[in-house]
């Protein structure tokens, strides 16, 4: 691989709903610029960013590849991310690391719910953003529909820049409304044809359009277009950058990626329309002994320093590490430092990644991104010039929104989970690894059940650990609503030294876990044995008396009591305060149990609202009101964490695949007395 400098580099993000083409894509690119002789095809698992087992078993991108397109003299550094919305973590430090964006909509589906959902991420970081709608060799596809759909559901921005020559399987072709030239597609490549008569109107229409759009991005152009004098196609191409660039136009390319038509002009507007990393504003961190602001400039010049955006473990070279250089270069050799972790390394071996080729490089400029391996780094680490150190704010990680738990089939494996799991959580640290000391389970926490299944699939492929998934139990507290006094009376003689120990304690609620206090007049129970009254009822909340759930939120007061002077030892006073605990639940305490109760964000579409908002209260959820978003509402609940366990699966049900929440534990609250029975026999089996 030849050396790319800066102004030679694009960062392009490939994203779209699930299923709209977007490895087919990449596969195109790479053959079109004749990076490679065949293309792959992901029905026959041969491409080159479905590389792992599990994507090619499911037939489905799972976690993001890099694939660098050498085409023209420029380096095109395309990240093809997963279309399932599960996978989220990949998504967003995908979009941390480019300054350009390709959308696919498929043809025959129009705009998704994936679709909008990128949509909305490259609006929000201002990602410039070229549209292409694959697959118009289908059949059943009407392009003026699709347009509409696009227009009603992403806006006016998106401005179509093509119209197709010939529909379904004669498709062959678009317009490009800019050049007002058309073009055909077939196997020796892109070939420039009259514009047909039947699309000349719609054409100089459209052209009419774009031409208004680019004007109005400078007063210079503005004044040329209402005087009437030509706009030449170098300053329409200029206006159009700015234009992308400030977010106020997407470009709508057509083409069908199965056929390579329209790549040869996507890859053209790729160099001529979206930024270098050396045009873009400087990026800002800060000095970690200081905390002062640091600007870095991706330019050759300026110090050192990248971001790691991406882990993958590799079975047979370990972890590797992609690294976005935000400024400087970096070479094989160079001595570097983990700023967040004040750590010195020595890079090794530098490496593109292409799909999983390795193609060796020897330096890589400001705005390239590189692979390197056997270096310890983790997904989110900052990377600078030892002395000239920058920390960069990490990409925020995505908290699991379902737990399972999990078991080894062959108990042997016991052993091998939590160092399987540890591993693998290097790559995606958008899953959570929690053992449950109370129900003596392992779960593992994650975006939904395609994003789970992964992860143990991998597991078994890599590790060659086995397990299946269990419910997972809820964690339970127990406690008391009444306050109540008690007795608690030890007493054993067997020959010998006896025990003897003698309580009064007042027990009622509290809003702390646990208060203890002692009100003893007399002496009649020595100071020594205090402690030990207080140790004896720690020791009993351990398990509660309902369904041995711990007992919290209890306030106990000792305030009377009896003892021996040969007897009494602390032992004895241990096992009062148990007895004393057991008579306080006998006399009417109120012991109850509770329950987590989950703070939960609830984003939908405005249709959806009221169905969701019906759907809390049958949870027994509470809706504590409501923030207003572009076409959609946030909706602040409290739910109990019981209700909530396959939420994530219920509400892309309800929503049709584009509702989305968050969650976190609040409090423990009363179970209704109604349910407590049912608590009980459950955790008692």
């Amino acid at each position: 691989m030849k050396d790319y400098q800066s102004k030679e580099i694009r960062n392009i993000v490939i994203i779209g709903h699930q299923g709209s083409g977007k490895t087919t894509l990449t596969e195109s690119m790479l053959y079109v610029a004749k990076n490679i002789s065949k293309k792959g095809e992901v029905d026959k698992k041969n491409t080159v960013s479905d590389f792992l087992p599990e994507e090619q078993q499911r037939l489905s991108s799972l976690s993001t590849s890099i694939i660098p397109v050498e085409y023209n003299g420029y380096k095109l550094n395309f990240l093809d991310t997963p279309g399932n919305d599960e996978f989220v973590g990949e998504l967003n430090q995908a979009l941390s690391v480019v300054k350009g964006a390709v959308i696919l909509v498929d043809a025959t589906s129009g705009v998704q719910v994936g679709t909008e959902r990128v949509w909305k991420e490259v609006r929000k970081k201002k990602i410039p953003t070229v549209i292409f709608i694959n697959k118009m060799d289908k059949e059943n596809v009407n392009f003026d529909n699709v347009l509409k759909d696009i227009e009603d559901k992403l806006g006016k921005e998106a401005v179509p820049f093509a119209i197709p020559i010939g529909k379904e399987d004669k498709f062959e072709g678009y317009v490009d409304v800019v050049d007002l030239k058309g073009y055909v597609f077939d196997a020796s490549g892109r070939k420039e044809v009259e514009v047909y008569a039947d699309n000349k109107a719609r054409a100089e229409e459209l052209n009419t359009e774009i031409l208004e759009a680019v004007a109005s991005t400078s007063e210079e152009l503005l004044e040329l277009y209402f005087s009437g004098e030509e706009i030449s196609q170098e300053q329409i191409a200029h206006g159009l950058k700015n234009a992308m660039i400030n977010g106020e136009l997407a470009p709508i390319m057509i083409g069908s990626a199965a056929k390579d038509i329209g790549i040869q002009t996507l890859l053209d507007m790729m160099i001529n329309y979206l930024p270098s990393p050396d045009s873009l504003k400087p990026l800002k961190g800060k000095d970690p002994r200081t905390n002062a602001e640091v600007v870095r400039n991706t330019n050759d010049k300026d110090p050192f320093s990248a971001y790691v955006f991406k882990s993958s473990v590799d079975p047979f070279l370990g972890v590797i590490n992609y690294l976005k250089v935000n400024s400087g270069t970096l070479t094989s050799g160079q001595d570097i430092t983990v700023t967040n972790r004040g750590e010195s390394k020595k890079v090794g071996a530098l490496f593109a990644l292409r799909g999983k080729t390795q193609i060796s490089v020897d330096m890589v400029h400001a705005g390239d991104i590189v692979a390197v391996n056997k270096l310890d780094l983790f997904t989110g680490d900052t990377l600078s010039d030892p002395r000239n150190q920058v920390l960069f704010e990490p990409v925020p990680i995505v908290t699991p929104v379902i737990y399972v738990a999990i078991v080894p089939k062959n108990r042997q494996d016991e052993d091998k989970i939590s160092g399987a799991l540890q591993r693998l959580n290097l790559e995606d640290p958008t899953f959570e690894i929690r053992r449950n000391k109370e129900t003596s389970q392992l779960l593992v926490g994650g975006q939904g059940m395609t994003h789970l299944g992964y992860i143990l699939d991998k597991m078994k492929s890599m590790f060659k650990v086995d397990v299946e998934i269990e419910d997972q139990k809820i964690v339970y507290r127990e406690t008391i609503t009444r306050k109540v006094e008690a007795e608690g009376k030890h007493k054993k003689q067997s020959g010998g030294a006896g025990q003897y120990g003698h309580v009064f304690i007042r027990f009622e609620p509290s809003e702390q876990i646990f208060e203890f206090h002692e009100e003893i007049f007399g002496g009649s129970v020595p100071k020594n044995y205090h402690p030990a009254v207080e140790k004896g009822l720690q020791e009993t909340f351990e398990r509660g008396p309902l369904a041995g759930f711990p007992v919290v939120q209890v306030k106990a007061t000792l305030y009377d009591g009896s003892y021996h002077s040969v007897d009494s030892n602390e032992i004895s006073f241990k096992l009062a305060a148990a007895l004393a605990f057991k008579d306080a639940v006998a006399k009417g305490a109120g012991a109850t149990i509770l329950e987590p109760i989950t703070s939960v964000s609830i984003t939908v579409k405005d249709q959806f609202v009221g169905d969701v908002m019906g759907d809390v209260n049958k949870r027994r959820g509470r809706v504590l009101g409501m923030d207003q978003g572009h076409g959609e509402q946030i909706i602040h609940t409290e739910i109990p964490e019981a209700e909530i366990v396959s939420y994530a699966i219920d509400l892309k049900a309800m929503t049709q695949g584009s509702g989305t929440f968050t969650r976190e534990f609040l409090r423990y609250e009363q179970v209704p007395a109604h349910l407590i029975d049912k608590i009980i026999e459950e955790y008692k089996k």
